[in-house]
């Protein structure tokens, strides 16, 4: 059981971003601190891809693990919550879904994809040489 009530519940979620998030800003600054350059959001794209690479035709999305449903069974911060599954569990999937069908079609049109997980914010080393090989290919 949730130990909120809901207008206290509604009132915390309606702060959760969109854009601009706290993983969003530290792969930013890392990637800037690579040295690459490129552009945020742009809506033009499918999925409005957290950063851009127009010249390498290349993107990134950001993903917090708990809302994009992160795969990776080891992951802890995609839990489902125990309380109102017959809310969350079609919310999410429908999140992971439409990032699949997002991705598919970038792909389709030629762009490279890197989905960037919230949880793999740990290790900037690793994470800084994955984004290089990425951008560089």
């Amino acid at each position: 059981m949730d130990n909120m009530g809901i207008l206290e519940r509604s009132e915390r979620m309606s702060r959760v971003r969109g854009k601009n998030t706290g993983p969003e800003l530290t792969v930013r600054r890392l990637i800037h601190a690579l040295g690459y350059r490129f552009r945020l959001h742009r809506c033009d794209l499918p999925g409005t891809p957290d950063l851009v690479f127009a010249g390498r035709r290349k993107v990134i999305f950001v993903h917090g693990c708990f809302w994009h449903r992160h795969p990776d069974p080891d992951c802890k911060l995609a839990r489902m919550p125990k309380s109102r599954q017959e809310f969350w569990r079609p919310k999410l999937e429908g999140n992971r879904a439409r990032d699949l069908r997002h991705e598919a079609a970038l792909t389709e049109a030629g762009w490279g994809v890197m989905t960037i997980w919230e949880c793999e914010l740990r290790d900037t080393a690793s994470l800084g040489n994955r984004i290089r090989t990425f951008l560089d290919s």
